[in-house]
This record gives structure tokens, C-alpha cells and sequence, in this order.
């Protein structure tokens, strides 16, 4: 049971890519690649998108890096990103970036009698985890933060992503974020040198559930929709503000409430660590990029009309997977200032 939700990602993978093969309108169908961290929403709003217009999505989930190396490639119309692109890089690739989607990054863990909730740990705790300093869940640190429940003699498998990864650098701007010890020695990145001794990877967000879910004293990392849907624990985590708190749609909407998005070129704005009594401390907006110049101009058009479509119409599918569609005044200012760049003609 606990692969259900692996193998409905997979079907939805094969569906998008017969969407975008299917049907009449081949040459109008929409091309990208990039992050796992969005595509079970961009699954979602492909399959309604195609039985409404008959357009469809071809998107592969191939994990940010990727998304970046295939629109820089020009084989794709647009490329998806949890890491932003510096807006020098942008200028230098003639192309602009816009948020599509927010959500959330959390720490899932596979212990026995343990249910999602259960187990609390903190931010610097948590890094220590993954430095591979505290090495045993029955670490004293984790008991003082959980008093009262038996913690097992057993192990840490750290799981992280083998590919390069946006979630990875947005789980990892969070650890820099609450531990100067993970800043100095590990840093953050989209591919980040693991530094406990027992890190295994896996690949895209599918791999590093799949991995915590068979491996007893697991501690991996993946957003939110893959959790809970494949009904892997998660830690509640301490904010900002010292409360614990538990991921959710609420919790991540606490966190994006107060997001300046003006404030970075490329609106390319990090979410970790936000104050409020209610948000949650890892939260991830996903980035498209597209040329401004594009060469298939009729192609990025349609990609332009799948968003807007996205923006208009998939808001109840977003939160249905506890996402966090952007607020319209947001999605008004990506129509002005961001989509008026791109030549469609």
C-alpha cells in the first residue's frame, strides 16, 4: 500500500506524456522539464487543461538541474525550478522566471508504532541529524524533545536526492538557515556533498520515498504531496516562533503571507525560516523559466494560456494535494511584468 502513490505518479507520468502525444493538436501540445517537487500538480491541471482545450502537457520530471540544462538546451518550451536562477544568469540567458505553485519541503522518517506527528525535533536538532552527528534516534537530544515516548536504539539512514535537486537546495537553504555548523561545512545547493556516513540517494522525490519507506530508522526529505500520499510519517518541526507545527496547506499559506516577491529579480525569493505562530518552516515556491525571444513563439504562447488557464481554474486542485496556488494579485503582477516579456508573435 504504502507504493500506492509511487505507481499513481508513474501513471501519471505515462498520462502526461500521452496527453502531449495524442490527438490532433500535436503541434500546439506544450513542452517542459524540470522539477519533481511540482508534478503531481502539473499533472493535475495537464489532464483538465487537455480535456477542455485539447492541448496537452509533455513534462519531464526530471528534477530542477535537468530543467535548467533542457531549456538552456531550447528542447523544451519552458523549464521548472525549486532553485531560482540568479537574475544576472537570467539577463545573460535573454529569459524570464515566474513562481507557478507553492508548497511545502518536510522531513519524513520510517520508525515502527511511530504515526505522522508524533515524533518533534528542531531545526538544529534536524541538522545534526543529517550531519550525521546525532547518529541514533534515541539520541539524547531527540529524547529531550520528546519526552515520554521510547525512542529506538536504531540507526539514521540519511536518504537525500541523488540528482540535482531544488528541493535539495530548498531543504538545504533551511538547514543553513538554523545551523551554522550545516552553513560552514555543508552549505546550500541544488547538489550538496551528504556528510553522514550512512546517506544514501535517491533519485527525484519518488526515489527518496520509495528509499524511506522500505528502510527501517530512515530520515529523508521530500514535498509534501509524496508524504502524505504515500502515507510515509512526518516530524513536526519547530518555527521560527517555537511552536511545532505540522505541514499542511495553512501552515504553508502562513509562511508565503507575507512573501515580498518584488524584492529579488526573477522574483526569486527564499521562503524558509518565516515568522508567524503558524508557519511552517520549509516552504518552496516552484519557478518556470522561458526565453523572452523565444524561437517557437506559437509553443510559448501556449504555455503562456496553460498558466493563465492554471492560475484561473486549478486553485481547488492545488489545495486538494495541500499546495498553495499564488494569490490573484500575484498571478495579475506575473501577467504584466513578467509574461509581457515573452514574444508570443
Amino acid at each position: 500500500m504504502k507504493r500506492n502513490f509511487l505507481k499513481a505518479i508513474a501513471a501519471a507520468a505515462l498520462t502526461t506524456v500521452t496527453l502531449g502525444f495524442s490527438g490532433v493538436a500535436m503541434a500546439a501540445d506544450i513542452t517542459g522539464a524540470g522539477a519533481t517537487f511540482p508534478f503531481p500538480i502539473y499533472a493535475k491541471w495537464a489532464e483538465a487543461y487537455k480535456k477542455e482545450t485539447g492541448t496537452g502537457l509533455n513534462y519531464q520530471s526530471i528534477g530542477s538541474s535537468g530543467g535548467i540544462r533542457q531549456i538552456r538546451a531550447k528542447t523544451v518550451a519552458f523549464g521548472a525550478t525549486d532553485a531560482p536562477v540568479p537574475g544576472a544568469e537570467l539577463d545573460k540567458d535573454g529569459m524570464v522566471q515566474f513562481p507557478a505553485i507553492i508548497g511545502g519541503t518536510v522531513p519524513v522518517f520510517n520508525l515502527d508504532g511511530f504515526k505522522p506527528g508524533d515524533l518533534r525535533v528542531s531545526g538544529p536538532v534536524l541538522a545534526e541529524m543529517f550531519l550525521g552527528t546525532i547518529s541514533k534516534w534515541n539520541d539524547p537530544k531527540l529524547a529531550a524533545l520528546n519526552p515520554g515516548k521510547k525512542l529506538p536504539d536504531l540507526p539514521i539512514t540519511v536518504v537525500h536526492r541523488a540528482d540535482g535537486s531544488g528541493t535539495t537546495f530548498n531543504w538545504t537553504d533551511y538547514l543553513s538557515s538554523v545551523s551554522k555548523d550545516w552553513a560552514d561545512k555543508v552549505g546550500k545547493g541544488a547538489a550538496v556533498k551528504w556528510p553522514a556516513p550512512t546517506s544514501v540517494g535517491g533519485k527525484g522525490n519518488e526515489g527518496v520515498a520509495a528509499n524511506v519507506s522500505r528502510t527501517k530508522g530512515a530520515l529523508g526529505y521530500v514535498e509534501y504531496a509524496y508524504a502524505k500520499k504515500n502515507n510515509i510519517p512526518v516530524l513536526a518541526l519547530e518555527n521560527k516562533d517555537g511552536k511545532f507545527v505540522m505541514p499542511d496547506d495553512l501552515t504553508f499559506a502562513a509562511a508565503a503571507a507575507n512573501a515580498d516577491w518584488s524584492k529579488a529579480p526573477g522574483m526569486g525569493i527564499s521562503l524558509v525560516s518565516q515568522p508567524g505562530a503558524s508557519a511552517y518552516p520549509v516552504v518552496t515556491a516552484s519557478f518556470i523559466l522561458m526565453y523572452k525571444d523565444p524561437a517557437n513563439k506559437a509553443e510559448s504562447a501556449e504555455v503562456l494560456k496553460f498558466f493563465d488557464w492554471a492560475f484561473k481554474n486549478g486553485k481547488a486542485m492545488a489545495t486538494d494535494l495541500d499546495y498553495v496556488p499564488l494569490p490573484d494579485k500575484l498571478t495579475n503582477e506575473i501577467r504584466q511584468n513578467v509574461w509581457s516579456q515573452v514574444k508570443t508573435k
